[in-house]
């Protein structure tokens, strides 16, 4: 069964269904039989490199509040990331464009460390106030979470992987995903947003017994129902 996920690394809420997910991931049964494809999704594909001053100021201009209102917004999605694990440092965010570290994901998903380096780009921006689009740092972060530097800064320097990232966008748009995260289950459920474990792990058992159907079969020679309790007729 295959999993995908849009998402983007300077997305809280991201990080936060990235943990529910996990966690629903875990309880499954099945879960070695579990497939998961990290997807691009840019929030905000016209972002300069490195975004000029706060979190808290780039949400009050963003959603037009004021500052003490784009605090309580930091801080209930800071609440909501303590509860599944996360400790968000929200108030030293160094925002940015995020194409280059998408490119980076999807390198790491041909060498077999997708999640670790998409973990690492999360916690990059969400807790260590990492320049989250300089392509140094980037490199760097690749380097930690098990890329090779060298390939990774040759990547950056290049122009590998955009279309990857491009045919994510226009697959996002086709479903009608507006924003992330997104979880799309064996092509055929969508799940918006992040939803907890619960629900999570209740699609992925749907999903499994969609397309892995019971057979009931009857042996050769047992006929009937094969000495079978129902509808009371064993009440003792």
């Amino acid at each position: 069964m295959q999993v995908e996920i849009w998402s983007d690394v300077v997305c809280p809420w991201c990080a936060i269904g990235k943990r529910r997910f996990e966690k629903a991931l875990e309880r499954f049964p099945h879960r070695d039989e579990v497939t998961v494809r990290w997807r691009s999704f840019e929030l905000d594909p016209t972002a300069p490199r490195e975004r000029e001053g706060t979190l808290t100021e780039h949400l009050a201009e963003k959603y037009g509040t004021s500052p003490e209102q784009a605090l309580d917004m930091i801080g209930q999605m800071s609440g909501a990331a303590a509860g599944e694990g996360w400790e968000f440092r929200l108030e030293q965010a160094r925002g940015g464009n995020t194409v280059d570290a998408h490119r980076l994901i999807h390198l790491a998903a041909d060498r077999g460390v997708q999640d670790a380096v998409k973990e690492r780009l999360l916690a990059a921006y969400l807790t260590d106030g990492e320049r989250i689009g300089d392509p140094d740092t980037l490199a760097r972060l690749a380097a930690e979470a098990g890329l090779d530097e060298a390939e990774a800064r040759e990547v950056l320097a290049s122009d590998r992987y955009p279309a990857e990232g491009r045919a994510a966008v226009r697959q996002a748009h086709a479903i009608g995903i507006r924003g992330g995260p997104f979880f799309v289950v064996d092509g055929r459920y969508g799940v918006s947003g992040a939803q907890p474990a619960d629900a999570l792990l209740q699609v992925l058992e749907t999903a499994w017994a969609e397309a892995h159907p019971l057979h009931v079969l009857t042996p050769a020679g047992g006929g009937g129902d094969g000495g079978a309790c129902a509808d009371g007729s064993c009440a003792v």
